[in-house]
């Protein structure tokens, strides 16, 4: 596959649409097959070539490829983010084309789809029954296709991003997000598959774009921060049904493959903190066999009780942490009982809640303390991120 010719690899990009073996079919458009490193496939203007022996829109689709690999020879990802988006674009065209032919409305009132709908037709000599037929029964075979080229897409979006912000031309994530926008597309064709039986659906693909939209949005947010498990905005119930699912995340651990190490020190990643929360702190031995031993002194400090040790632990890991979305710079709630114990410790006895109140209030005021105070949960409300700035820095 290394040193085929142009030719050879389009007869057999022909053979695999012909006899629709979408396996086969989505290795030629993958990034992850060999062929890309093949120097004599890597083309900047393959469209005649690609006319020559497909037929549309297959040719256009091929073709693109073929010019994505040539723009990643050349480690140009912009480029082949372009590129990537005509393919998957030119795929969403040709399963709308196959609705607008077998469906009885007026064709979402779309003409470009109207005259892909007539293309397809010559292009596959069918009537519109048997069409029809092959549409029900058949038409899911692209769905591995679909899988590759939503895949690369994704990687694609992600490298062109890095390459922009490094020019200053791009602020980061808004290439993941006009990807993300395309898969939605994907994921709204593969939902709307109402004609289908449920085992040749299109539905089926939609777990998928579900996994790359989830891999896109949390490294936008982890950029954007919008979007980080320790938002006040989303209830409990939403987190432990999205996020903390021990139940899923443990059946992901136990089903994933015993060799994808890396795989499974993810998925425990956010397991962990889900078993420690229901009392199963995980063992010395585990941590070390997956490198996880930032884990270690939380452990130790959860089931001791030991708030410091806890606090100690996460500003010692906090990188790391961050990293994965558990914590971020928030801001801590400290009850003001405890200031009222302290002042009465100090034998302050003439004091109640309000003076304390109005103490941390002017203090808050004055710049000595980074926070404010919540009335309602009669709490003062401070700043992770340095909330007892230095004297010599307010004064």
């Amino acid at each position: 596959m290394a040193h085929i010719t142009i030719n050879q690899y389009l007869q057999q990009v022909y053979e695999a649409i012909d006899t629709r073996d979408g396996a086969s079919c989505a290795e030629l458009v993958s990034f992850k097959h060999p062929h890309v490193a093949n120097p004599r496939l890597q083309m900047a203007s393959p469209e005649e070539k690609c006319q020559q022996v497909l037929e549309p829109p297959y040719d256009e689709m091929f073709a693109a490829h073929l010019r994505c690999t040539y723009a990643v020879g050349n480690h140009d990802f912009v480029e082949a983010y372009k590129c990537q988006t005509v393919i998957v674009q030119y795929l969403l065209w040709f399963v709308a084309a196959v609705q607008c032919i077998t469906d009885t409305g007026d064709c979402l009132g779309c003409e470009i789809l109207k005259y892909w709908a007539k293309k397809l037709i010559l292009a596959i000599s069918l009537t519109k029954d048997s069409f029809n037929y092959v549409y029900n029964k058949e038409e899911h075979w692209a769905l591995p296709v679909m899988y590759a080229v939503a895949l690369d897409l994704r990687v694609f979006a992600n490298n062109a991003d890095q390459q922009l912000v490094k020019k200053g031309k791009s602020k980061v994530g808004d290439m993941l997000e006009k990807a993300a926008e395309l898969l939605m597309s994907c994921f709204r064709v593969c939902a709307s598959d109402t004609r289908a039986g449920i085992e040749d659906s299109k539905k089926w693909g939609m777990l998928f774009l579900v996994n790359q939209l989830f891999k896109i949005y949390f490294k936008v947010c982890f950029h954007l921060n919008t979007l980080c498990l320790c938002k006040f905005s989303f209830s409990l119930s939403f987190h432990m049904s999205y996020y903390f699912s021990e139940e899923y995340l443990s059946f992901a651990f136990e089903h994933c493959h015993r060799m994808s190490q890396k795989n499974k020190r993810m998925i425990l990643i956010y397991l962990l903190p889900v078993k420690m929360l229901l009392g199963h702190m995980p063992t010395i031995e585990l941590l070390k066999k997956y490198h996880l031993m930032q884990f270690a002194e939380v452990t130790k400090a959860v089931s001791e009780g030991n708030l410091l040790l806890l606090t100690e632990a996460l500003a010692k890991h906090e990188t790391f942490f961050i990293r994965c979305a558990f914590t971020q710079r928030v801001k801590l709630p400290l009850s003001l009982d405890a200031f009222l114990v302290a002042l009465r410790l100090m034998q302050v006895e003439d004091v109640d809640l309000d003076e304390v109140q109005c103490i941390l209030a002017n203090l808050i005021y004055m710049g000595h303390i980074k926070g404010y105070i919540s009335h309602q949960h009669q709490k003062l409300v401070v700043s992770k991120q340095n909330p007892f700035p230095p004297l010599s820095t307010v004064c």
